[in-house]
């Protein structure tokens, strides 16, 4: 999955290791894919831990085997790809990897509801209830997983769910996959819980 601190800008990758002499450069993809990349016209390198970010036109960018290569105007040397090492590659959402059934960007997920409306101990009660809210979306062992903020006045939830042992609301996370989440509504920021038990 691909992510961002912006709406509508997305980090596509990474500045790896120099390759050659002329500038050129390795990418690790956020996403797995590399085709997209052979699309771009021009990208915004920016530094994750200062904010610093610079535009710069693409010469090209060619796949070779599993590894994709980019040269980049302006970057001519190996000294300028290690200043540039480990920086995220940002472009819009065009530029970005397409996406398949049942796929969303990270940044489209962030801020959508999660809403219950099964019975699950809840006697005849079929209205949604927001039980959080997805504030990001992480790297699991098995898959990803939504960050959750549990959502203080769904009475739904006992208190021995809601709050941790300082009193804080907690945080959970839940599997996205089928069997806990239902519906994904991006464009109305509504997703589905399928079972209250997976936020214990």
């Amino acid at each position: 999955m691909e992510k961002s601190n912006q709406n509508d800008v997305f980090i596509v990758g990474f500045v790896r290791g120099s390759h050659g002499i002329s500038g050129e450069f390795k990418v690790e993809s956020t996403s797995g894919e590399y085709e997209h990349f052979t699309q771009m016209k021009e990208v915004t390198l920016r530094n994750g831990r200062t904010g610093e970010q610079k535009s710069f036109s693409v010469e090209y960018a060619e796949v070779g085997g599993r590894d994709l290569y980019m040269k980049l105007k302006g970057i001519d040397n190996p000294e300028l790809v290690q200043k540039y090492s480990k920086w995220e590659i940002i472009v819009p959402r065009e530029f970005a990897c397409p996406l398949y059934e049942n796929e969303w960007y990270v940044e489209d997920l962030k801020n959508c509801a999660l809403v219950y409306e099964g019975k699950d101990g809840l006697a005849d009660n079929t209205a949604p209830i927001k039980v959080g809210t997805i504030t990001d979306v992480m790297e699991g062992g098995s898959g990803n997983l939504l960050e959750v903020h549990l959502a203080e006045d769904c009475d739904c939830l006992s208190d021995n769910i809601k709050y941790d042992s300082n009193g804080k609301v907690r945080t959970v996370y839940v599997p996205l996959k089928d069997q806990f989440i239902g519906k994904v509504d991006v464009k109305n920021k509504i997703i589905q819980l399928m079972h209250l038990w997976i936020l214990e």
